[in-house]
């Protein structure tokens, strides 16, 4: 890698890092963040929705003993630049030259879907990363097919699944190695079982904490299809994937990237590139992923396309550089739409208009919620504290908060010391894991959405003392919060847990 090609990467990196810093400047947390910086507090070998990866991150995190945006956003903001480099490196594998670096990158800095991915802290962006780096190595594996080679692939497919288990779809795809002779020999050389040992004894107490617990990844996958999956058109998901790359990235590097995998002469170490891309591509298919599902395979399909501009148009049409080029920054335009670099009445005024809907009351609302949750958590937390301070002293003392939903136990997790309030608990998803064990307090101040009737089932009096309203809410249902004051429980937590075994996501 020559000085030109290093001063690329590092004004991409920078220039992504700025547009991160900027939009953290602007916003608050996403609802899956709240449960994700929870899970630093409970380091373990799984979670209910995810394995055990994140969870380390959220611990260093939560060293800082911070609530701010940038603190918790450390390791994301970390993740897409090594993202950014080791995109680059892959391209400069393939052949591609400093031209062929520099539109990859760009395509990457230009496309919604990647800033929003790569932004918040959840698996995605760390999922991106692994996707990245496995391929990387399997493309240096494909090339050189050495042991150093094997072996680093090894450990970031470990990786991989230990922070998202969509790394299976990569997986599946390395199947194309014992498609191919040369690939097929090397393995067998490299004595690749070995590989494959340490690779299940890596993720071994994973799949034992999932037994453990009755494999709540099942339920969660099941619950997914029931309620998300199953109502989502193949064609919607395309659709969706053209638009969140920024159809220039799609129309200038996916689809030559896709033809170069079909036309190059280097076939021995293209095929198998192409047939694990298209394996895996192929099951994601079959599984009817959402959009974003797709992201890290368009991270690995762009370097060949950036590769076949160079080496198939630009080398003959080196003016064409040019054009492509300003083409691109000109796709800029859509980075707003996929993170907030804009305060939130910038936003409402300059990007707003393209993408409004209209509540039933004549509000607008702002579909991801970082832009607005800043605000809504903080009013939360006063009402939730006047609510509790009302409580008699001798009430107080006992009282623990409820939240409906994980993001609202995790919001009071994260923001409830400040305002003085007690610990939260919660049955959805991974805080069923934590919740107490004994006797319930005869008081509890619960949070929730609109589930009327509840809280009923669980205590003999409940009075609902607050409502919440959320007017840039995008799901009708999550317009409202309610605070209630829950009186004389019918069980105790352990006789609770038992109630929620198998609803913990719902």
């Amino acid at each position: 890698m020559n000085r030109q090609t290093r001063l690329i990467i590092f004004s991409f990196c920078t220039v992504k890092l700025i547009l991160h810093l900027i939009a953290d400047s602007h916003s608050g947390f996403q609802g899956d963040e709240l449960l994700h910086i929870e899970t630093g507090n409970h380091l373990a070998w799984g979670y209910m929705e995810f394995p055990p990866l994140i969870g380390l991150f959220a611990f260093i995190q939560n060293l800082f003993q911070s609530d701010a945006v940038f603190v918790h956003h450390i390791f994301p903001h970390l993740a897409s630049m090594l993202i950014l480099i080791f995109v680059a490196k892959t391209t400069l594998e393939l052949g591609g030259g400093n031209k062929a670096v520099f539109l990859v990158l760009l395509g990457i800095i230009i496309a919604p879907g990647f800033e929003r991915s790569q932004q918040l802290f959840q698996p995605v962006v760390f999922s991106q990363l692994f996707w990245v780096l496995s391929f990387y190595y399997l493309v240096r594996f494909a090339t050189l097919l050495d042991k150093k080679s094997l072996w680093l692939l090894t450990l970031f497919c470990i990786l991989g699944l230990l922070v998202k288990y969509d790394a299976v779809f990569f997986l599946f795809g390395l199947l194309s190695l014992l498609f191919f002779k040369r690939t097929r020999d090397a393995l067998i050389r490299n004595k690749c079982w070995i590989n494959i040992g340490v690779f299940a004894l890596a993720i071994l107490p994973n799949i034992v904490w999932q037994i453990a617990h009755d494999y709540p990844v099942l339920q969660m996958f099941s619950r997914l299809y029931e309620t998300q999956l199953d109502n989502v058109s193949r064609l919607d998901t395309f659709r969706n994937l053209f638009i969140s790359i920024n159809p220039l990235v799609s129309l200038l590097l996916v689809v030559p990237g896709i033809i170069y995998l079909f036309v190059s002469k280097n076939k021995t170490t293209i095929y198998p590139l192409a047939g694990a891309i298209a394996l895996s591509f192929l099951f994601l298919l079959y599984k009817n992923g959402k959009a974003y599902y797709f992201f890290p395979l368009i991270l690995t399909i762009i370097p060949f396309g950036a590769v076949y501009l160079e080496q198939h148009i630009l080398s003959k049409r080196k003016w064409f550089f040019y054009p492509v080029t300003v083409l691109m920054i000109l796709g800029a335009v859509m980075i707003p739409f996929g993170m907030p670099v804009y305060p939130l009445n910038r936003y409402l005024s300059k990007v707003y208009p393209y993408e409004k809907k209209q509540k039933g009351d004549g509000t607008y609302t702002v579909k991801f919620e970082e832009y607005y949750s800043t605000d809504l958590w903080k009013k939360t937390m006063q009402e939730l504290k006047s609510v509790y301070d009302s409580l008699p002293a001798e009430v107080k003392s006992s009282c623990l908060l409820w939240g409906k939903h994980y993001r609202q136990a995790g919001a009071v997790s994260l923001f409830g010391k400040k305002y003085g309030l007690p610990a939260a608990f919660s049955y959805h998803g991974s805080f069923y894991s934590w919740a107490p064990s004994g006797q319930m307090p005869q008081t509890v101040v619960a949070l929730s959405n609109k589930v009327n009737g509840f809280f009923e089932q669980y205590f003999t009096d409940v009075k609902k003392v607050r409502a919440i309203y959320n007017s840039y809410s995008y799901k009708e249902e999550e317009s409202y919060q309610y605070i209630y004051v829950c009186q004389n429980p019918k069980q105790d937590f352990d006789q609770m847990k038992e109630l929620f075994k198998h609803r913990i996501f719902e």
